[in-house]
């Protein structure tokens, strides 16, 4: 092998930091000047060797942010009982949800169909950015009969779960009654809160959530970076 160019010899050493963890999955790199700085060329031979890495799929850069190191993709399965927090602890991986809103407002006709709500009836929406290891992975929309569950609004803000609020509510169990996954392009406001660049793939899972006695409980829709998340099915999942 001959001599390796200035900007391969950068992107190696880059590759060595990576390696020894001075840098983090999905954390920001320094800035091209900074890196100019470091290894003493001009910041056209620090963007070839950016480019490089991100052509080999280890670094990704967000319009007017900064080039970012990629995670590896996450495993989500779906199979009878989804749960946002043990799918992610079983894949090593810390769960964490920013809520963007929570409000009672008017159902859509396919929020009426999917949850059995009456004609000009209002529905509890919560919605927001589900993140693995501070990474931001989906975004979520869950949907509820807010007449079925009183306390459901002020168990969300207290828990930030689903779950756990159902449980709070006297829903110990609930299954999963279908999911559909359609795949969609990242508009500018999916791709700032994802922090990925517009036009990214989104893979979107629509579901409708029941009880033990069949009863709606949860509808909801997932947008998930495609990016950051490789969707799985399994029959013989089953969380407590």
């Amino acid at each position: 092998m001959g001599k390796l160019g200035l900007w391969q010899s950068i992107a190696e050493m880059l590759l060595d930091d990576i390696g020894q963890k001075k840098l983090k999955a999905g954390e920001k790199l320094p800035t091209e000047l900074m890196l100019s700085k470091r290894f003493g060329v001009n910041r056209h031979t620090v963007r070839r060797a950016l480019q490089h890495l991100a052509e080999k799929g280890i670094v990704w850069s967000k319009r007017g942010s900064g080039v970012y190191l990629k995670a590896p993709p996450t495993e989500y399965p779906i199979g009878t009982r989804v749960r946002f927090s043990q799918n992610l602890t079983l894949d090593g991986r810390l769960p964490t949800r920013k809520t963007l809103t929570l409000e009672i407002r008017a159902a859509s006709v396919e929020e009426r169909n999917a949850l059995n709500v009456v004609d000009n009836g209002k529905v509890l929406a919560y919605s927001g950015i589900s993140f693995a290891d501070g990474q931001p992975i989906a975004l979520f929309n869950s949907i509820f009969d807010p007449l079925r569950f009183g306390r459901l609004i002020e168990r969300i803000k207290v828990n930030n779960s689903v779950t756990k609020s159902l449980n709070d509510c006297g829903i110990t169990d609930y299954t999963r009654a279908w999911t559909k996954i359609t795949a969609h392009l990242a508009d500018p406001v999916k791709a700032n809160h994802l922090q990925i660049n517009d036009g990214q793939p989104l893979l979107c899972t629509t579901s409708l959530n029941i009880a033990p006695d069949g009863t709606p409980i949860e509808y909801g829709k997932t947008f998930f970076s495609a990016e950051h998340v490789v969707l799985s099915h399994s029959d013989d999942l089953s969380y407590s």
